[in-house]
């Protein structure tokens, strides 16, 4: 039941009344460093002593790993932009039009870069921020010392002094509060795998017994997923990387996505006719026994050897009701057909096994690292040129327009519009969907600006002594802090912190009074309302070109990946479509259409079909397998390498081709005595009949020869899809 009125209103309020001690300790922490930093920036007499406060704020996070992590790239992007802010000034000191063209490309050229880096692209990417950092920088350098390019060098000097200060400090004072940092470290890590696969194998349980609707929550697990694993770099942060600590747990993290893709093989290949009989159903009732009772084993102290002998000898049970099912004569095609059904099964749940071992193996190696492991599982990125441009040219012309409206008018508080900006582009233009990360942020800059004007014409007017500007704005600062913890209003919350030391203005040599504080935050709003607008009107995010583009990307990574250009591995092909399923739930909210959730059934058919591919070029270089197999077999992977781009119509020409290698293997496995080479065709015939499945089920999805969902499309046929 939703509520209204009063009760719902206190209950939105929690954050600020009854806090979590945690976040509330950072909230603390925070603004005590944050005035530290502008109080030693006072003492050294600096002309802009708010940078320093502000940057506290830019580089503090939640956790040790988290803000060591932003501060490093921080550093670097301060230095970069220091650079390239003194290079631009001093190339174009008395050209305005050229020095607006290339302040625009260097806040376009960062957003470019850090579209390239690894990672999701969020804000909690920092590798990313380092370049939001060098553009932040860049622009406030270069924009203060245009005005005076004489004393450019100590105007960028003095930027520096403020960033490096509240850096140091930061990253000090917080690692004061992290006492038994690494152990509870390496129990993070443990407890982020054991939350991740105690889910997955809940499904897993549910396929065996033949659930309706087992898979429903995988969209979360491979939410959950992507989330975690892009936290074990913190962690890693933490531990001082003495080991591998971290990339073992990657690695467990990317093994469990694999596991969900052998379990959705194994539901399809359940789903298809003389696919179970009794026997299989006792056996999957026991594997399911094994797999629900496997978290409790992994929480208590028993040695991770037992579990894994014991999912070996599961394997081995598997493998050998097979060997058992090929000594014993069949009656009749049909009961044949059945043992070669059961044959199939077999061997999903044996390749179900092996990732499940490789994930607990990774784990234990995340749990216990060994002395000179040269393990590396590094952080994958899938970037394309066609974002990287979109997002360089929305940034530079979102900032050249700013300047020329600067130009044109000759507003005295232009320099300051361009300069916010400049700062919005720098941190947004990265982002899927930056017109709603700027409103959220004008938000809570519009809530700076009332705070700040609060603190300003009243409760500082006659303050002559840090201690009072400390006591009032330590106070608006605490609130800032509180609201971060609360995720609804993070964004928000960032934007405040971010732009109330610059409204409130502390300074040795005046106050800031009401002209002053006018002339900031008449920009600041105006250059946020502006930023939006160009977010909307220039280059505006698409959702239906989204996923247009995304469902290409796929179609050419499976002619790719049949034709053999490809340099595929399992993890790669897992984790690039994992991270295509995560960024299409997140730009489509939380209640996906029968269109959204089509191409998320297309997405994870497409995956499957490629891992399938991939399995049969390993089958292909295979010796024992006879010609007639291998012919089959190089028809499936022609008709595949031709099923690329729009509008081809190669849709029912590689279907039909799948139809007809089953046919022929079937064949061949009739015609085959020796146990190693039925094995082989087993494992083909297994591949072939998800490919096929998957062709089948989710045809508008892979037919490309029309428009995808175009007005031909029923909505039957989208719910179908569903």
């Amino acid at each position: 039941m939703i509520q209204t009125g009063p009760v719902a209103l206190i209950r939105k309020l929690r954050w600020l009344y009854a806090p979590d001690p945690v976040m509330a300790g950072y909230a603390l922490r925070t603004t005590c460093t944050s005035l530290l930093a502008l109080g030693i920036a006072l003492w050294m007499e600096l002309g802009s002593p708010q940078w320093a406060a502000l940057t506290v704020w830019m580089v503090a996070q939640g956790t040790r790993g988290r803000s060591l992590a932003k501060a490093k790239w921080h550093l670097f992007g301060m230095i970069v932009g220091v650079i390239s802010g003194i290079a631009l000034v001093a190339a174009f000191p008395q050209a305005p039009l050229m020095f607006i063209l290339l302040l625009a490309v260097g806040i376009g050229t960062f957003c470019m870069i850090g579209t390239f880096m690894p990672g999701p692209a969020s804000m909690t990417n920092y590798r990313i921020h380092g370049m939001r950092a060098s553009g932040f920088t860049y622009a406030i350098v270069s924009l203060d010392g245009i005005a005076d390019p004489h004393h450019i060098f100590a105007i960028a000097m003095s930027r520096a002094t403020y960033i490096l200060l509240g850096i140091v400090l930061e990253a000090s004072i917080s690692g004061l509060f992290q006492l038994g940092l690494t152990k509870r470290t390496r129990h993070q890590l443990a407890s982020t795998f054991e939350d991740t696969l105690k889910p997955a194998l809940t499904a897993i349980a549910g396929i065996l017994i033949g659930k309706e609707g087992a898979m429903q929550n995988v969209q979360a697990i491979f939410t959950q997923i992507t989330t975690l694993g892009d936290q074990v770099e913190f962690a890693e942060v933490e531990l001082g990387r003495r080991d591998h600590a971290g990339d073992h747990a990657r690695a467990a993290l990317a093994d469990i996505a694999v596991l969900l893709a052998r379990a959705l093989d194994l539901a399809t290949l359940m789903r298809l006719p003389l696919s179970q009989d009794d026997m299989f159903r006792q056996e999957a009732d026991a594997i399911r026994d094994i797999f629900l009772k496997l978290p409790a084993r992994l929480e208590g102290t028993e040695p991770m050897d037992n579990i894994l002998s014991d999912l070996l000898a599961l394997r081995r049970q598997c493998r050998q009701k097979v060997v058992s099912d090929f000594s014993t004569a069949q009656p009749d095609d049909t009961a044949r057909a059945a043992v070669l059904r059961h044959g199939m099964l077999q061997q999903a749940l044996v390749e179900l096994i092996d990732a499940l071992r490789m994930a607990l193996t990774q784990f234990e190696a995340s749990r216990h690292p060994q002395p000179h492991d040269h393990f590396h599982s590094p952080i994958r990125s899938y970037r394309d040129w066609q974002q990287a441009i979109t997002n360089s040219l929305r940034s530079s012309v979102t900032v050249f327009g700013a300047g020329l409206i600067w130009i044109c008018t000759a507003w005295p508080s232009g320099l300051t519009f361009i300069m916010f900006v400049c700062i919005v582009c720098s941190l947004f233009s990265t982002l899927e969907r930056p017109a709603l990360a700027t409103q959220a942020f004008l938000r809570g800059a519009c809530c700076a600006v009332i705070a700040a004007g609060v603190l300003n014409l009243a409760l500082m007017g006659k303050s002559t002594t840090f201690e009072m500007l400390g006591m009032w704005s330590g106070l608006a600062m605490m609130l800032g802090g509180l609201a971060f913890a609360y995720p609804p209003l993070t964004l928000p919350a960032v934007s405040y912190n971010l732009f109330l030391p610059i409204l409130v203005g502390p300074s040795n040599q005046a106050k800031t009074d009401e002209i002053v504080y006018f002339n900031t935050a008449l920009p600041l709003v105006l250059g946020l309302l502006y930023a939006s607008w160009m977010y909307r009107v220039f280059l505006p995010y698409d959702p239906a070109h989204q996923r247009w583009t995304m469902r290409e990307h796929i179609l050419r990574d499976l002619h790719r990946i049949a034709d053999g250009h490809a340099q595929e591995t399992v993890d790669s092909v897992v984790s690039r479509n994992v991270d295509r399923f995560v960024r299409l739930m997140t730009n489509s909210g939380s209640t996906p259409s029968p269109v959204i959730q089509a191409y998320l059934t297309g997405i994870l058919s497409g995956m499957r079909v490629m891992l399938n591919l991939l399995r049969l070029q390993a089958i292909q270089r295979d010796t024992r397998l006879s010609a007639d197999a291998r012919q089959a077999l190089a028809l499936v992977m022609g008709r595949m390498s031709h099923f690329s781009g729009r509008y081809h119509g190669h849709y029912g020409r590689t279907l039909r081709a799948t139809k007809l290698a089953i046919l022929r293997l079937r064949t061949c496995e009739r015609a085959e005595s020796r146990p190693r080479e039925r094995f082989v065709l087993i494992a083909a015939l297994t591949s072939l009949d998800v490919i096929a499945t998957e062709l089948d089920t989710n045809r508008v999805f892979f037919d490309a020869s029309s428009p995808y969902f175009d007005p031909s499309v029923s909505p039957a046929e989208l719910e179908s899809t569903g």
